[in-house]
């Protein structure tokens, strides 16, 4: 007697081999990175030719909306914006569609490709041809989902055109407006900033504005957290210190203040590079070399390293005479002995002995002085 296992329930004709148990250890999902459906048990005991007359190999919809944000190109995807850094929307749609594709969970050794047609500005047809093996039995089938692409503007890009702003990083000096090397690097750290926080993945980051101030920079920027990391960068590279003031602007939907916070950066008075004559300082001008905690350099009339105390800190008590790029090459007529050499006059032309510094070449024929209201000095080589 036959096993009544092995006929089709749908049409009656007998399934040979019994293939309808082998097709119960069937996989239990597509094979697809979209939505997908399991096999019933009955689909599975249907004979061949039952089963593919309701078969459908590819489940694809009927349309797929993309939408974009027109300055930035960033694409929606969820319920959020996502930065893709797409040169144009066919990589977008081709990616959009092979997430929104599936295939059947019976099919095996499947094959795939997508030709994109762009239509118009902003339609892209996708042409989908798949191949794979179902039931021993090599299937083929080709849709065509037209991918919709509009355009908006991302909560960032709002934010931005908006001119919003959470910190405000000033920078100044102390005694002097600071330099145009500082000021640039000060706009270029703050940008480095933003794009090391946008690799992260952090679109809340960026700069809202840069401007020039009365006595310095200021740069607006669209966290507190940005505005912190600058201020330490500045004083880390520049010396000095910060203060920040926090001021209550508004209150966020969930009723958080919300604070705009101002971080004012004084750097130091005297940079690297800066001649100073020390007050009540018998040991000669210095040649400032750094200013990270206390200021440090080398006495231009010995070579000898000079130190601020603890309590001066980056700021004793001094005032600038020059800097070494104002130094000029003055001849030298003889180096007398190891305290003193005697030079030409830059500006008269006369011979003069001046202090010589450990750092002087004894067999240079020129060297950098430079002349000021404390005399004349022989510099270090720029």
């Amino acid at each position: 007697m036959t096993d009544a296992g092995t006929f089709c329930p749908r049409c009656g004709d007998p399934i040979e081999g019994d293939g309808a148990d082998e097709r119960e250890g069937a996989p239990g999902s597509r094979q697809s990175s979209g939505a997908s459906a399991g096999v019933t048990r009955r689909e599975r005991a249907l004979c061949d030719a039952c089963y593919f007359e309701d078969f459908e190999f590819v489940d694809a919809p009927e349309r797929i909306e993309v939408m974009v944000c027109a300055r930035c190109g960033a694409v929606h995807r969820g319920n959020r914006w996502v930065d893709v850094g797409a040169e144009d929307y066919t990589d977008v749609a081709i990616e959009e569609t092979t997430e929104a594709l599936a295939v059947h969970v019976e099919a095996e050794d499947v094959d795939w490709e997508v030709r994109p047609e762009q239509v118009d500005q902003n339609t892209i047809r996708m042409h989908c041809l798949f191949s794979g093996v179902v039931r021993g039995e090599v299937r083929t089938e080709e849709v065509v989902v037209p991918v919709k692409v509009s355009r908006q503007t991302c909560k960032r890009c709002g934010r931005i055109a908006g001119d919003s702003f959470a910190s405000i990083v000033q920078v100044r000096a102390v005694g002097r407006d600071p330099t145009s090397e500082e000021t640039e690097r000060a706009a270029e750290l703050a940008h480095r900033i933003v794009a090391d926080m946008e690799e992260t993945g952090d679109r809340n980051a960026f700069v809202t504005d840069v401007s020039e101030a009365e006595s310095g920079i200021d740069l607006k920027l669209s966290t507190n957290k940005i505005g912190l990391k600058l201020a330490n960068k500045l004083v880390e590279e520049f010396g000095g210190g910060f203060e920040d003031h926090e001021k209550l602007v508004t209150e966020d939907e969930d009723g958080n203040e919300v604070y705009r916070v101002t971080y004012a950066v004084r750097l130091p008075e005297f940079t690297p590079g800066d001649v100073i004559d020390l007050a009540d300082d018998d040991g000669g001008p210095v040649l400032v070399r750094s200013v990270h905690g206390n200021l440090k350099g080398v006495r231009v009339t010995t070579g000898e390293p000079y130190e601020a105390s603890y309590e001066d800190g980056d700021a004793p008590d001094a005032r600038k005479l020059g800097e070494l790029g104002d130094a000029t090459d003055a001849t030298v007529v003889t180096v007398e002995d190891d305290n003193a050499v005697q030079i030409l006059d830059p500006e008269t032309y006369e011979s003069k002995t001046v202090p010589c510094p450990d750092y002087v070449d004894a067999d240079a024929s020129t060297v950098p002085a430079l002349k000021s209201r404390a005399g004349l000095h022989v510099l270090p080589e720029a």
